[in-house]
């Protein structure tokens, strides 16, 4: 029976790394070109035909980004960023076929035929590894320690880029917020009338009148009567009685 890949055991930090993937609402969203430019410029420092920015879910590793390399995603079971994450520096690996975790796994012995790997981790603000900015060829190499120092570089933009992101999604939220409270109609406490936007009180009538073409018919609600007409309110319940 032929040996399995080595699956990459979960994060000490899994489930905190999971909801914070999340929290940048990144996976499964269209290209962006400033990820992809990123994974371009990776590929060229290092020479190499595939380069990914990977995220790793709970079940699979999601491209944000790629060159040379048709798939989407991938099984976390059979990822070789899943081993990658469990660490805060780079992970390189010379050659696949002569290292026992990835020899036999499908990646390495089908397309896309991984023989060398890095993959610098993405690291949250708060140390959480979301997934990967790697690299990959189909013959064993090494990196120079420029290409490891750019790879982190360009790992650190990918991360800005999400930050950006979740940052600006926040602020268009807060905006609408903000947008909600200012339609908001100023009603006073007491006797709720209507503030307009001159700063004049008005009662509701005249503020719904003025704004829109309506007419008003008039009565006093079951629990006023009960409230300031407590003789009224009597003489109704003993009718509702005989009735």
């Amino acid at each position: 029976m032929p040996l399995l890949p080595m699956k990459a055991p979960l994060t000490e930090r899994e489930e905190e790394r999971l909801d914070a993937l999340r929290d940048y609402r990144i996976l499964d969203t269209p290209d962006e070109r400033a990820y992809d430019d990123l994974v371009a410029l990776a590929a060229q420092i290092c020479d190499v035909p595939i380069a990914l920015i990977s995220l790793v879910d709970s079940n699979r590793q999601w491209f944000k980004a790629k060159v040379g390399l048709e798939a989407r995603e991938t099984s976390r079971d059979i990822s070789f960023c899943a081993h990658a994450i469990l660490n805060d520096d780079i992970l390189v690996i010379q050659d696949a076929l002569a290292d026992s975790r990835f020899a036999t796994n499908p990646l390495v012995t089908c397309a896309p035929n991984i023989r060398f790997y890095a993959g610098m981790p993405l690291l949250s603000p708060a140390g959480l590894a979301l997934g990967t900015l790697c690299v990959i060829d189909h013959e064993p190499r090494e990196l120079n320690a420029a290409q490891i120092w750019a790879l982190e570089s360009l790992a650190h933009q990918v991360v800005s880029q999400m930050e950006f992101r979740r940052v600006s999604a926040r602020l268009a939220q807060a905006l609408e917020k903000i947008a909600l409270i200012e339609g908001l109609i100023p009603i006073c406490s007491y006797c709720k009338a209507i503030r307009n936007d001159a700063g004049y009180w008005s009662s509701v009538e005249a503020f719904i009148k003025q704004h829109a073409d309506v007419a008003f018919t008039h009565g006093v609600c079951q629990a006023c009567i009960e409230k300031h007409f407590p003789e009224v309110a009597e003489v109704m319940r003993n009718q509702d009685a005989g009735s």
